[in-house]
């Protein structure tokens, strides 16, 4: 999704045509590579006993249909003149000395964007000869997201998916909660009785997790009860029917990618310092922004215990860096140039000490390895660690539950819309 929501702020500020069209039965186009037998199937079983049919093509169902249509994409793909990016395997590219065209594949949907639109039909043309396709025309709904674009920019939201998982437990009637969490409240695994179906809460955090690709202000909130989804209580199931609350005030906001863009590339990275109450690790929160634009953003509980704020907080810093590298080399397949350094925020300046002095070996030397890849991206350039106060760190909101006057502050950071809308009757 990070890649999508990439291509789309890429698209809308460069002003390129941006549309969606599908294959038809995508995985019968795939071939197979060794000998596979079916059943006979009903119907045929008492006219030919004991024989079986020998298939000559794929079909849904098979373990290698999935991969065998990947690879026969990605080869009439490659013959047609477009390179497969390495950092996103399902983003290839086409560059001429007069255009250039990105398309973005899930499965059997694709996304095409480009400069020119004559080549962009051209493209729809060769892929009807070779696979049968659905031409949707302009970008209007594509994996559960509505996208509304006007000459200012586009929309991306999930209204219609709020509103129907609002329906599904009974709150299009229930009252807005001003918040998706409780300020200071700290889940746990003990409080409260276990849940006799836990089948719907695990529904219910699966759902609200899709829904996190384009609400990042419940991201926080769904993290943490997804920690729970293998022995659920009714503690639990409380916190998740406040996500509910908070998203019945606002079932159509989603994320904003303004035209007038400049494409700067700049990271906010902040850790909770030993939140979790039982394993008393820290939690990593940051988010990433094109220009104006938020594209990447994650709430994740560390992997290890930190001894001290900045372990944890330098231990966010090396999260963000890979992240920030990652980015920059999707935007190089996008044809778009980030002046570096890469700046990138912090509210700790032990931390940003840690990552650009080597004298601190006492109090880093049992930090792993892999966590110094921020002094490495340092030396080379590719980033600039720069201080922020606490007051003004955008990823606060990844890493805890929030007051009504400081959530308003993250949310108004974040680029969301504001304003609610309110549902009056089922029908929204």
């Amino acid at each position: 999704m990070t890649t999508i929501r990439t291509f789309l702020a890429v698209a809308v500020a460069n002003n390129w045509a941006i549309e969606q069209l599908d294959i038809n039965n995508a995985f019968l186009h795939g071939d197979l590579e060794e000998e596979v037998y079916m059943v006979l199937p009903p119907g045929f079983q008492n006219s030919k006993p004991n024989q079986v049919c020998k298939l000559m093509r794929s079909l849904y169902g098979l373990k290698q249909a999935s991969r065998q249509w990947n690879a026969k994409l990605t080869k009439a793909l490659q013959n047609m003149g477009f390179s497969q990016s390495s950092a996103d395997p399902s983003l290839f590219t086409k560059q001429t000395c007069s255009s250039f065209m990105a398309l973005l594949i899930y499965v059997d949907d694709i996304l095409v964007a480009g400069t020119d639109s004559i080549q962009i039909q051209a493209l729809k043309q060769l892929l009807d000869n070779a696979f049968k396709i659905k031409d949707f025309g302009n970008l209007n709904y594509f994996f559960g997201i509505e996208a509304f674009r006007t000459p200012k920019g586009i929309n991306l939201c999930q209204r219609k998916y709020t509103l129907d998982i609002l329906q599904e437990y009974g709150f299009l009637e229930a009252k807005p909660a001003p918040t998706p969490s409780v300020c200071g409240q700290k889940l746990n695994s003990s409080e409260g009785n276990l849940l006799e179906y836990p089948e719907d809460y695990r529904r219910l955090v699966g759902k609200l997790l899709y829904l996190t690709n384009t609400r990042p202000d419940i991201t926080y909130s769904v993290q943490q009860l997804s920690q729970f989804v293998d022995k659920p209580r009714d503690s639990h199931l409380m916190a998740g029917h406040m996500v509910l609350r908070y998203l019945k005030g606002s079932p159509g906001k989603g994320i904003f990618y303004s035209s007038n863009n400049y494409l700067r590339l700049q990271g906010f990275s902040d850790s909770d310092w030993a939140s979790c109450i039982e394993s008393r690790k820290s939690l990593t929160g940051y988010c990433v922004y094109l220009g104006d634009s938020l594209i990447s953003w994650k709430t994740k509980k560390q992997v290890t215990v930190s001894r001290s704020s900045s372990e944890a907080e330098y231990r966010a810093l090396a999260s963000t860096t890979c992240e920030l590298q990652w980015l920059l080399y999707l935007l190089a397949d996008l044809r778009v140039e980030i002046i570096k350094p890469v700046a990138l925020f912090c509210d700790c300046s032990s931390a940003i000490a840690i990552g650009e002095n080597h004298v601190f070996h006492e109090r880093t030397k049992h930090i792993e390895i892999d966590c110094h890849v921020v002094r490495q991206k340092i030396q080379e350039g590719v980033l600039k660690l720069l201080s922020i106060t606490s007051q003004n760190q955008t990823a606060d909101g990844f890493t805890k539950a929030l007051s009504k006057p400081l959530f308003d502050r993250f949310h108004a950071k974040l680029g969301l819309p504001k304003g609610s809308l309110e549902i009056k009757n089922n029908k929204g």
